[in-house]
């Protein structure tokens, strides 16, 4: 799989571009604010129908000049090529509206677009997932799940539509004094929205305890192959799915090795039952989550533990470590995407794209991920410098410089 031809309308810097692409490296080389990034985040959110950088769709929007309208949109479209079929992708992103999609010029829904092109980005903000909060580490799980099996994104804007709306209801709840005892018709609302957050939560933690098992053995290899030669190389990593539901019931925290937790995250996969637990959860922390007026278990609370050795790496792993098992877990997303047929067939190898990687990593480290990745059907990577693009990588190069990109 490779995107042969980008075009972007209103997108960040960009008024009007066409960009023809290839398979195998490209490099994208210019001055920090000058475009470069643009370009791989548009490739990015054609996949995932999100950004990388930002939250806000917003900001996609390009900014109109002094005396100059602003514009009401932006349009990213790309050819993407599976095997010998190639496909056209189109969103609109509308400013205060909703995105807009088109496949193959038919107009569909965009989650439609999902699974048509698959990317795996490597960023200097992959750091987060080790060191920050577990919202991002969930998103990795979501997007990883929704690629193997695009017809989870319904599920995922399911569960956030109901988050929502339930967690309005207990504020409501909470400012009419509930808490001390909830109604009978406030009660009878929250037990329509527990069984309805319940059976959507389940489904999400379900998928996301299946990415956790797929990438487990490729998370092992690659860590130890981005930490060759060097000291943290000694200690294996590994990651475990942790649930609100099972510290709700009581669950210690796994520890790696033994296979308890392994056991816990297996019982996460039955979904009527977890949907069953989760209801009972909810009905337990009814007055609690009154007071707080939050949804206090579920999908939206629970992480992704990820160990170096015995030891947590958020808060025990060095710098250095947590670029290496940064850039593991996005190694293996990249070998278990690659690696799953049944999902992505044999030509459906994901894209892979290196934002300003290299200049953040220690040589040793850039020389074990460019000879990692060189082998990709397409590496999309972007650098302020020539040098910092490794030779491994050597393949077609553009300049970005002021919104406008030539070929070198």
């Amino acid at each position: 799989m490779y995107v042969s031809d980008l075009a972007l309308d209103d997108f960040r810097s960009y008024h009007h571009l066409v960009l023809s692409l290839k398979a195998g490296p490209t490099a994208l080389i210019g001055a920090n604010g000058q475009g470069k990034t643009n370009l791989v985040e548009a490739v990015g959110y054609l996949s995932t129908l999100s950004s990388h950088r930002v939250g806000a769709e917003t900001a996609l929007v390009r900014r109109a000049g002094p005396g100059e309208e602003q514009p009401g949109g932006a349009v990213v479209r790309a050819k993407v090529v599976r095997g010998q079929r190639p496909s056209v992708i189109e969103i609109e992103i509308i400013s205060g509206k909703a995105n807009r999609a088109r496949l193959n010029r038919g107009a569909c829904r965009p989650r439609d677009l999902l699974g048509v092109l698959r990317t795996v980005v490597f960023a200097p903000e992959d750091l987060v997932l080790v060191a920050g909060e577990p919202g991002g580490r969930r998103r990795l799980l979501d997007d990883l799940a929704v690629a193997l099996r695009p017809a989870l994104a319904a599920t995922r804007t399911e569960h956030e539509k109901i988050l929502a709306q339930r967690a309005s209801l207990l504020k409501s709840a909470r400012a009419h004094g509930a808490s001390r005892g909830p109604t009978g018709s406030v009660l009878t609302t929250l037990e329509v929205w527990d069984a309805q957050l319940a059976a959507s939560a389940a489904r999400l933690i379900a998928a996301r305890v299946d990415v956790v098992s797929r990438l487990r053995p490729w998370l092992e290899g690659a860590y130890a192959a981005v930490s060759e030669g060097a000291a943290d190389a000694s200690r294996q990593a590994a990651l475990a799915y942790r649930s609100s539901l099972l510290a709700h019931e009581g669950r210690p925290d796994p520890v790696p090795g033994p296979q308890a937790w392994v056991q816990d995250e297996e019982g996460l996969r039955d979904v009527p039952a977890t949907a069953a637990r989760l209801e009972t959860a909810m009905a337990d922390l009814r007055r609690r989550e009154i007071e707080r007026g939050a949804n206090l278990v579920g999908a939206h609370r629970d992480d992704l533990s990820l160990f170096l050795g015995s030891l947590p790496a958020k808060g025990f792993a060095s710098h250095g470590e947590q670029w290496s098992l940064a850039l593991a877990l996005r190694l293996a997303s990249y070998e278990m995407l690659r690696a799953d047929v049944d999902a992505l067939g044999g030509d459906g190898e994901p894209v892979l794209v290196l934002d300003d990687v290299f200049a953040s990593l220690d040589e040793r480290r850039r020389r074990a991920l460019a000879g990692l990745v060189a082998g990709a059907q397409q590496v999309l990577l972007t650098s302020a410098v020539d040098q910092d693009v490794p030779d491994e990588l050597a393949g077609a190069r553009f300049r970005v410089h002021d919104g406008a990109v030539t070929r070198v």
